[in-house]
């Protein structure tokens, strides 16, 4: 399938006929309406500083269900310690533009820039895009972002000052999408990292079909900052 370029229109191709390596479109912009119209479709915006804005729905896809998370025991033992406060919600922006500035290996620079940075600011303000996050103390130690839409949870980055923090938040997320009967979370790239907590890869048409029974769902919408993730 040729690379759709957008227009003013929000109207995604069918990422079912997206090509290797899972380019669906490219151009647009980044309004709230976009990003949602392109979530729900299974897409997700990934490009660096200087490219037009590229759209993907790769194949296969990593995915976890809450139910089948695996928590290794040495960060078993870390949750029981309870070196970690787990919150919800109270400084999306902080965990975003940590998420854009830590080093990564293999990395040059980052995939987060100010536009997306600020796009994701406003789905936050929405209502549907909502931050992890790890204290140690006053200190945000590490935590993640993401955008949830019905019974899936997309997630986007996450970032760790402190050893496991990270992995803390994630795990507290978990069971906190458990709870409230969330039925997928994207993980959208393969990594080890996220292998080892029982992310699977699974083909495209399988995932769009498990996207297609969690948008049933009713979005639970707003803040999640009351609701405590614990740790």
């Amino acid at each position: 399938m040729p690379i759709h370029r957008l227009r003013d229109e929000i109207v995604f191709p069918d990422p079912a006929r997206a090509e290797w390596p899972g380019i669906v479109a490219v151009g647009g912009d980044l309004s709230a309406a976009r990003l949602l119209a392109a979530y729900s479709a299974g897409i997700f915006p990934w490009y660096e500083r200087g490219q037009p804005i590229l759209w993907w729905s790769p194949d296969p896809r990593l995915a976890l269900v809450p139910e089948c998370c695996h928590v290794p025991r040495s960060l078993r033992k870390t949750i029981r310690a309870g070196r970690f406060e787990v919150r919800l919600d109270t400084e999306f922006e902080r965990v975003i533009r940590r998420c854009a500035e830590v080093p990564r290996p293999g990395q040059e620079g980052t995939w987060i820039t100010e536009e997306m940075i600020l796009a994701y600011v406003e789905l936050h303000r929405l209502g549907f895009a909502h931050s992890t996050e790890a204290w140690e103390g006053p200190e945000l130690a590490g935590g993640l972002y993401g955008v949830a839409l019905g019974a899936a949870y997309f997630g986007e980055s996450m970032f760790a000052d402190r050893p496991d923090a990270s992995k803390v938040a994630f795990v507290a997320l978990v069971e906190k999408l458990r709870a409230w009967s969330f039925e997928l979370i994207d993980c959208q790239m393969t990594t080890p990292h996220l292998l080892r907590f029982g992310a699977i890869e699974i083909p495209r048409h399988e995932f769009l079909e498990r996207l297609r029974r969690a948008l049933c769902k009713p979005t639970r919408r707003g803040s999640w900052s009351g609701s405590g993730a614990g740790a």
